[in-house]
Order: C-alpha cells, then sequence, then structure tokens
C-alpha cells in the first residue's frame, strides 16, 4: 500500500475487511467470525477492525447489506430493461438460476436472514432493502395494468427467496421450470412463453 495517502489506505483496509467478512459468513457462518480471524483473512492488523468497525456485529452487518443491495440493484435493471413484466420476472429468475442454494452469495444471503431474526437493526436495515426492490416491482407490474400489483411483488419476491432455499435441498429444481408460473402471476392476462399477453 506504498503511495497511498492516510484516507485511501483507510478506503483499501475497509474494503478487504468487507470482502473478508463476506467470504466468512459464506464459509462458517454469521456466529463463526471472530475479529482475528477476519483480521487475518483481510491481511490487516487485529486492531484495525475496531479501528474502522465500532464492532465486529457492525462489520458482518455492513458486509451483507452491501453485497444484498448491490445484487438486487443488480437485478432490479433487469426488471426495468424488459418489454414488460413477465419478461422482467423471468429474467430475474433465469439470473437466480446461477445460485445452488450452497454457493457463497446464497450463503451469505441465508445467513444474513437468520441473524436478523436476533438483530433488529440488521432486520430493519434488510426490510428497507426488500421493500425497496418489491416497491420497484410493484410500479413495474402496475404501470402494465396488473389487477393486484402490491400482491403479486410480494408472492414474487417471496418465490425468489424460496427458489434460492429449495435449490439447495433439491439440484433438479430450476428457473425453467418455474418461469411459466411466474410469468402468469406477473402478467395482467394469460402469459404465453414468448411474452405476448392474450
Amino acid at each position: 500500500m506504498s503511495g497511498q495517502t492516510n484516507t485511501e489506505r483507510g478506503r483499501d483496509v475497509r474494503a478487504r475487511l468487507l470482502q473478508a467478512a463476506r467470504e466468512l459468513i459464506s464459509e462458517v457462518g454469521w456466529g463463526g467470525v471472530s475479529t482475528r480471524v477476519l483480521a487475518e483473512r483481510a491481511g490487516v492488523r487485529y486492531g484495525l477492525v475496531h479501528y474502522h468497525f465500532e464492532s465486529l456485529q457492525a462489520l458482518l452487518r455492513q458486509a451483507t447489506l452491501e453485497a444484498m443491495s448491490g445484487m438486487l440493484d443488480g437485478t432490479a435493471a433487469l426488471l426495468t430493461g424488459a418489454a414488460n413484466p413477465a419478461d422482467g420476472v423471468e429474467a430475474m429468475l433465469l439470473e437466480h438460476d446461477q445460485y445452488d442454494g450452497t454457493d457463497p452469495a446464497s450463503l451469505l444471503f441465508i445467513e444474513g436472514y437468520l441473524a436478523a431474526t436476533r438483530d433488529t437493526e440488521l432486520r430493519d436495515q434488510m426490510s428497507a432493502i426488500m421493500i425497496r426492490f418489491r416497491t420497484t416491482l410493484a410500479t413495474s407490474l402496475a404501470d402494465a395494468g396488473h389487477p393486484s400489483a402490491d400482491e403479486a411483488a410480494s408472492v414474487i419476491m417471496a418465490a425468489f427467496d424460496g427458489f434460492i432455499l429449495h435449490k439447495g435441498l433439491d439440484p433438479e429444481l430450476s428457473g425453467p421450470r418455474i418461469a411459466p408460473i411466474l410469468r402468469t402471476l406477473a402478467g395482467t392476462g394469460t402469459t404465453e412463453p414468448n411474452g405476448a399477453q392474450r
């Protein structure tokens, strides 16, 4: 890190700690991450963890929330870039198909959900991220004339979460298998396989 300013070094250390936290949460679970192991993984001095973050919990929380927010923002872009909500929902589902429920990203989300049952601050912040995404989905559905946009958005999001959880238990489960059902749910009428409405 030679040649860096103190500010740049600080940003670099924070980024390394956050990345190490995401890796370790996926590997050993939320409760298995210790400050010492985290510092070793990030390649920084033990004391720098609490210099940059008020607590280990705050670090784990930020690492998880940043990952979730980034992933959902990318998923929302698939929705807003689609010709209609049914196409967007299918694109989001197929994007989710890369996750098998046991990969690092899936495990990070699952651990985050579990931790949120005991951490009210994490739960509130996760809820805000989910509501933001659900609002984007509901708005897209409403703009297309869906008669129950808010309710459909809630069910679709729950289906995505369940899809990731179930893939870890059922390797045969895939996006294409359930896409027609979600297309129908996202449509304003009967949805054809090519996305046309009739």
